[in-house]
């Protein structure tokens, strides 16, 4: 049996992945693509979503959008919509950190990460589910964070994001599921992403503390959440929703 025809496949699904043309999103949306779906990945480098596209064939396009453009997203679901068909899944990959000290945050700088990581996580969130719950079919994914899970320093607007989306997707998921439209998330432990190696970068101190209790003691790749964000999205999580999964090397019960 083809492999995209089991229950872990998305056979003749069609998926939306922000943040598609690099790391995480782009791990992801090689993994759906080997489960038999199609991929419309966004972000604004219109040059990184081109070779993203051409590395994973023509089960993938893209359109260049800009997530904290919320006005502008009932415009691109309805685009995707009516040239490729349904959203089956929304996986709400497009995220932005930042590494300062808690008295040094800005109003603007918190205000900045929430509008990409939360505020405009819950526009596309509402407008895919539209669709979602008129068609009784769909599966949301958030990605979240260990910084949800316990308190890291220097991180306080991206965990205070985080922590929210967690508590979101309970919620969106109370009042969803009954259509079935389940919504999740992926908590990522330490990934080596270019966004994880520049945060690390400076700071090795940090990267030792982050190993030493981590049992599996080495970093995670970013297949490993395309492969379980794969899982969450298929048949074989249908009776799964409202939780948050940590793929994190065993990170989040280390000591």
């Amino acid at each position: 049996m083809n492999t995209a025809e089991l229950p872990f496949g998305l056979n003749g699904k069609l998926a939306l992945i922000t943040g598609g043309g690099s790391g995480i999103g782009l791990a992801s949306a090689r993994c759906f693509v080997e489960a038999g779906a199609r991929v419309v990945l966004t972000g604004r480098r219109e040059e990184v979503l081109q070779q993203a596209v051409a590395e994973l064939g023509p089960m993938a396009s893209y359109i260049v959008n800009d997530v904290t453009n919320r006005a502008g997203l009932p415009a691109l679901v309805q685009e995707i919509e009516q040239t490729l068909g349904a959203i089956d899944i929304l996986v709400n990959n497009a995220g932005i950190n930042m590494k300062k000290p808690a008295l040094d945050v800005t109003d603007e700088d918190f205000d900045r990460i929430l509008s990409t990581n939360l505020h405009a996580v819950f526009s596309l969130t509402r407008e895919c589910a539209r669709g979602m719950i008129a068609r009784k079919s769909g599966s949301i994914l958030m990605i979240s964070s260990m910084a949800a899970y316990y308190g890291i320093d220097r991180v306080v607007a991206y965990g205070a994001s985080k922590t929210a989306l967690e508590g979101m997707i309970k919620i969106l998921a109370s009042e969803f599921s009954p259509h079935n439209v389940r919504i999740n998330a992926i908590a990522p432990g330490f990934i080596e992403t270019p966004m994880f190696l520049k945060a690390m970068g400076d700071d090795p101190d940090r990267l030792r503390r982050a190993m030493s209790r981590t049992p599996m003691a080495r970093l995670g790749a970013p297949r490993d959440i395309g492969l379980a964000a794969v899982f969450l999205c298929s048949e074989a999580a249908a009776y799964i929703t409202g939780v948050s999964l940590p793929v994190d090397g065993g990170n989040s019960i280390g000591f």
